[in-house]
């Protein structure tokens, strides 16, 4: 009885033939083929929409400035302040989250532009990584 199981188990245990292996490769790289550029464009998606968030925390940051400091007194040390990484300073000790400095805050490439003046308020501007304004 055992010797007729015997041609059964080895049949059993053979494995893909090479034929199935190219079809599993195939279809795996046909995957692969459409979801990079998606997970590209994702990852640039999500590089401007933390940039954008991280300009709307500025700008928030900003709002509560002003009103700790009194809009003459912060109206000053902004003037004062003649770097956007001295207005970023400013800035910082009102964020939920600060980076040491400006440049490790943003995503790479992107660049913010602080108002001159915070006497009308305004917004920071945002540029992506080509110089283009994103407006927000």
């Amino acid at each position: 009885m055992m010797k007729a199981l015997l041609p059964k188990l080895r049949f059993s245990l053979r494995g893909f033939s090479l034929v199935e292996m190219m079809a599993c490769v195939s279809i795996i790289g046909i995957i692969a083929f459409m979801a990079i550029p998606s997970v590209t464009r994702m990852r640039g998606d999500s590089e401007r929409n933390l940039a954008i968030a991280r300009a709307e925390s500025l700008n928030l940051a900003l709002a509560s400035y002003i009103q700790v400091r009194g809009r003459t007194q912060a109206a000053l040390e902004w003037t004062a302040a003649s770097s956007p990484e001295a207005k970023y300073q400013l800035l910082k000790s009102y964020l939920s989250f600060a980076e040491r400095d400006l440049a490790t805050f943003l995503p790479s490439g992107y660049s913010l532009t602080f108002p001159l003046s915070i006497t009308p308020m305004t917004k920071a501007t945002l540029s992506n990584p080509t110089g283009a304004t994103i407006y927000y």
